[in-house]
């Protein structure tokens, strides 16, 4: 057992935490290269929290160059336990309308110029993704929501395209369709997976703005109706922020969904195969198996 510590990544217009005692910009270096800025620290109604920008403050990374592996990595090295990724997309759904919040429970992963992995040649690991993110985390997040007086929808199957170029009007009703999608976004992969790789519980919030292209009225939609839309979004997902110290217990138990052991029968080279340079890197990440 270990102290809970929350890691909040921030995606579009959610830059901060309200109200953290102690706050702290921090340089947390890794192996990986740069993070997408410097964590910001500090403690919240007596629960220590850390807040990743995901594209960096000022908004200086597209989801394609985000340095997911460092902010995975850095993170697990300043003793994360649990990660909240907070995300804006857009929706496949009727019900499931421009600021409304969805907590994710799958995804299709449709990107291709990413590192995906903290894994490869000289040490071969394979984890479990069936299930990508905690349940015990997404329950949380839902109540914490509905104190929030946020409209949440539980479950969902996001689509993580590569962008930055927003789908076509045939993908969308592809995505919506054929594939049965409920929302899609260009950051929560490869994330989750290497939230999972870090063994680190992981929930994805996704903020709707949006319709995507598929519906009749999207033509409709001008840039400030979705400005306004992503503003309310940030203010809402602060507050959903503010009461999860009260939702997640100070001594942080083992995850019943076994998310924090994700590598125990993962790895497949044998030690003395084992590139050293590779396993270095795998200090924080993987040093529990390794």
């Amino acid at each position: 057992m270990t102290k809970t510590k929350i890691g909040i990544i921030g995606g579009s217009g959610v830059y901060e935490i309200d109200g953290l005692k102690n706050a702290t910009w921090q340089n947390i270096e890794s192996p990986w290269g740069a993070p997408s800025d410097h964590v910001l620290t500090g403690v919240l109604d007596d629960i220590e929290m850390v807040f990743l920008p995901r594209h960096g403050r000022g908004h200086v990374h597209s989801p394609s160059t985000v340095p997911y592996r460092a902010n995975i990595d850095v993170l697990k090295r300043i003793g994360v336990t649990d990660i909240i990724s907070v995300s804006a997309c857009g929706s496949f759904r009727e019900d499931m309308a421009p600021g409304h919040f969805v907590i994710i429970d799958q995804f299709i992963d449709r990107t291709i110029a990413r590192e995906k992995s903290f894994f490869g040649t000289g040490c071969v690991a394979h984890v479990s993704v069936a299930h990508p993110t905690c349940p015990r985390l997404g329950d949380v997040c839902e109540t914490a929501a509905k104190i929030a007086g946020i409209t949440i929808h539980k479950g969902g199957t996001y689509l993580a395209m590569e962008g930055p170029q927003f789908s076509t009007l045939a993908e969308s009703k592809m995505y919506r369709e054929n594939w049965g999608c409920d929302v899609i976004g260009m950051t929560n992969m490869p994330e989750a997976k290497l939230a999972r790789e870090a063994e680190i519980c992981y929930a994805s919030v996704a903020m709707i703005t949006d319709y995507d292209s598929w519906h009749p009225d999207h033509g409709a939609v001008d840039i400030n109706q979705i400005i306004t839309t992503l503003r309310g979004n940030s203010e809402n997902a602060r507050s959903l922020i503010k009461q999860l110290p009260a939702l997640l217990d100070h001594i942080r138990t083992p995850c019943p969904h076994n998310c924090d052991r994700a590598l125990d029968h993962a790895i497949m080279t044998k030690p003395e195969s084992r590139d050293p340079t590779l396993v270095a890197k795998l200090d924080a990440v993987a040093g529990r198996v390794l």
